[in-house]
């Protein structure tokens, strides 16, 4: 049987309109997309996590289907968070929900921990690259910067080619192919990738988190996550376990690496929802 078309929406927020999607019944689960995804990032596991929640994910602000109101500039955690906020306010007024952000979708679930724990039962955050809060952030932040520097004088490929070598990818190596219920946000993807090396990676990977709050809002409700396949890229598994460590937050990995959650999507929506109990 195909999959169910998830039922779509937008929703007006300061400057912006964004695209949401929804599938399923009962609690609220939001997936905020990293990188250059949107919604569709999920799209291999969401309906594996609809038979047991209400499961939304959306474009950010500026990236496919969710425009701008006014010109691009560099983004803000404190606006995505709340952008996040605003959703969940409108899919589960009466109730907290759940959240799984990964990558700078991660950045963007803390930060909404932190200022709006009400409003949250439980939040997975997988891999986000808050350098900051590393022993010798100097050399990542060097690396993102001259990501961009690279966007701005040869373009897009190369780019990412230094962005995977700085991760530790090998050079000239192919990344691998989308699953094929990935493969309808590919396009959209690829138009994404200048905004965010432009006007994402570098803002976001600059945030220092409230670490104060997140411990006030740790307890029961955060778990600091990181892919099988990252433990040897500091920028993206050493975050996580430190946060783990500064907030009393739990620490799991999951199958995988930074993007597990298309490499092993039913795995990945496995752990996560043993995880939300």
């Amino acid at each position: 049987m195909p999959a169910p078309t998830p039922t779509t929406g937008t929703l007006e927020v300061p400057g912006a309109t964004l695209h949401y999607e929804t599938r399923g019944s009962g609690p609220l689960l939001l997936l905020i997309p990293g990188g250059a995804a949107d919604a569709g990032l999920y799209a291999g596991m969401a309906d594996d996590l609809a038979a047991h929640r209400t499961v939304a994910s959306y474009d950010p602000r500026g990236f496919s289907r969710s425009p701008l109101d006014g010109p691009l500039t560099d983004q803000r955690v404190d606006v995505w968070s709340d952008d996040a906020r605003r959703l969940i306010e409108l899919l589960s007024p009466d109730e907290p929900a759940s959240v799984l952000g990964c990558s700078s979708g991660a950045v963007v679930a803390l930060d909404l921990l932190a200022r709006h724990p009400e409003r949250l039962r439980r939040v997975v955050a997988h891999e986000p690259p808050l350098v900051e809060v590393l022993d010798d952030p100097a050399p990542h932040r060097r690396l993102f910067a001259g990501v961009r520097e690279t966007l701005r004088a040869d373009g897009v490929g190369p780019a990412m080619a230094r962005f995977s070598e700085g991760l530790g990818g090998r050079p000239g190596e192919r990344p691998a192919e989308l699953p094929p219920e990935i493969q309808e946000m590919a396009a959209r993807m690829h138009a994404n990738l200048p905004v965010f090396l432009e006007h994402v990676l570098c803002p976001f990977t600059a945030t220092v988190p409230d670490v104060a709050a997140l411990r006030h809002a740790a307890a029961g409700r955060l778990v600091l996550a990181a892919g099988r396949d990252s433990r040897e890229q500091e920028a993206l598994y050493g975050p996580a376990r430190r946060l783990a460590e500064r907030v009393g937050g739990e620490f799991e990995e999951f199958p995988g690496g930074h993007v597990g959650p298309t490499e092993h999507p039913k795995e990945f929506a496995e752990q996560l929802l043993t995880l939300l109990g």
